[in-house]
């Protein structure tokens, strides 16, 4: 098979296959076709990959910065040179088209390699004078073994999202990819050893949920990063807690994105169709509700319809082709539920809401209209490409609604008033706020969720903070005195 790999997992510098483990069938998401075969890892491969990781650890943390950070650009100019071809299997692998991959996968990669390789060299610690001639000093040290578990929808990038942090930092990494997206984190691997990253220093091996709970719970691990939902978050994070593992959790989200009637019309049907629509709806941030002020909704609902008729549909290898299937056939069918759950609560259905006839996991682009605050599918996380749009009438009163969820991880306010606009996102309860844009994520800005939508966060210098810890030394240039 063209995409099938040299083995399921990539460990000490190679690739290493044990096929006793469970098999793991890539499904192509266009056509339903299989187009590679791996193995979940054994027991044998979980201890293989840990004691690489835990060996290799020492030596690499022991390089300066500036030669660990030449490592990872030279990884990010390699993943750049390479970025068709890795986007032509993060297409297979995750059914994005090839419009979409292009622009935003491996060159997001990209873009995370080269900014932590550039903040590698300038990792330091501070001294602090103290009276009497006393000082304390600081260093920054690594955590050790760090463990990266990834979601499905960006495979490529969230491999890198916690590589390139946490290998700047001086740890070592075990990263299991989603079984359903398994093929992109392997070609990273290679290319971190390509540009010369030591063997052991970042390993990849597949999986279930069983695999990724080993890993967890392993006293080797020093570290967890999870992209993934948040029934999966808590597990994860209450088995990292037993072994006092430091965590950053980036899960999921129902989040507002509210569209008064002096905004650019345009503009935040653009910003709907981006919170919604790209990537068929599998982004995590996605403001999938979307309240719009009572004096425009109507004329929202028009042109926003008129835009989605210009979505085409179709094999994501044509460069024309701007909107693609389902990851699966289970997140599919999760998609069409809800959306049979919206017409049942009395949504009033604006635009698609059918599975499209052809091969593959395609469902049209959908939004409603008229939902209320109580609908499941204002509710909870859909994941799919089904936009709610709710009516206000007040700034107060659609703040209380917005921030009316278990969830924090984005928000988003389209108007003309930035004194508003300042107003709104402050008073939004999110991690992740924009104005009259949304969903962009440039590795220089903090990315990431309060309340359930998790803890810590990706990307940005903040990020070193979650991949390393501060050692104290405290020096006295004088006698000591004690009480007795």
């Amino acid at each position: 098979m063209k995409f099938q790999p040299r083995a399921s997992h990539f460990i000490d510098g190679e690739y290493v296959e044990d096929t006793n483990g469970a098999a793991i069938e890539v499904i192509y998401p266009a056509t339903g076709e299989v187009i590679a075969r791996l193995h979940s890892a054994t027991p044998a491969i979980v201890e293989q990959a840990l004691n690489s990781a835990k060996n290799a650890q020492a030596a690499w943390a022991a390089l300066s910065g500036t030669e660990r950070g030449r490592i990872l650009r030279r990884a990010s100019d390699i993943m750049r040179e390479r970025n068709y071809d890795l986007s032509v299997l993060e297409t297979h692998d995750t059914g994005k088209p090839i419009q979409e991959t292009t622009v935003a996968d491996a060159t997001s990669g990209a873009d995370a390699l080269e900014y932590f390789g550039g903040l590698a060299a300038s990792l330091t610690g501070e001294h602090i004078p103290l009276g009497g001639g006393d000082f304390v000093y600081t260093i920054r040290e690594a955590l050790g073994v760090c463990v990266g578990i990834g979601a499905w929808n960006y495979p490529t990038q969230i491999a890198c999202w916690k590589g390139a942090p946490a290998l700047a930092c001086g740890n070592t990494m075990v990263f299991k990819p989603s079984e359903t997206t398994p093929l992109s984190a392997l070609k990273v691997a290679e290319i971190l050893v390509e540009a010369g990253a030591p063997k052991g220093v970042y390993n990849v091996i597949q999986g279930y949920g069983d695999v990724g709970a080993s890993l967890v719970s392993d006293p080797r691990v020093a570290k967890v990063s999870l992209t993934g939902s948040v029934p999966t978050g808590r597990k994860v994070y209450a088995a990292a807690a037993d072994g006092m593992k430091h965590v950053t959790m980036e899960l999921g989200g129902k989040s507002p994105m509210i569209v008064f009637d002096d905004a650019d019309i345009e503009n935040a049907v653009s910003g709907a169709i981006l919170g919604n629509f790209y990537s068929s709806g599998q982004v995590c941030s996605n403001g999938t509700r979307v309240f719009v002020q009572k004096g425009i909704k109507e004329a929202f609902l028009k042109r926003l319809s008129e835009r989605l008729a210009h979505a085409k549909t179709g094999d994501p290898m044509d460069e024309d082709v701007s909107f693609g299937p389902m990851v699966s056939e289970n997140q599919m069918n999760i998609t069409l539920g809800y959306i049979e759950k919206g017409k049942a609560e009395g949504a009033r259905l604006v635009y698609g809401g059918e599975r499209i006839e052809r091969d593959g996991y395609f469902v049209q682009p959908t939004v409603f209209a008229d939902v209320t605050d109580n609908m499941t599918i204002a509710r909870e996380e859909i994941f799919g490409p089904v936009m709610s749009v709710l009516d206000f009438e007040t700034e107060e009163e659609v703040m209380a609604r917005a921030n009316d969820t278990e969830f924090g991880l984005a928000a988003g306010v389209f108007t003309n008033d930035l004194t508003r606009a300042h107003r709104i996102v402050a008073g939004f309860e999110a991690g992740t706020c924009y104005i009259n844009t949304y969903n962009l994520a440039p590795v220089e800005a903090p990315f990431g969720g309060s309340k359930m939508s998790g803890v810590g966060r990706e990307n940005s210098k903040l990020a070193i903070n979650h991949f390393s810890e501060m050692k104290t030394v405290y020096v006295s240039m004088n006698d000591v005195e004690a009480p007795y």
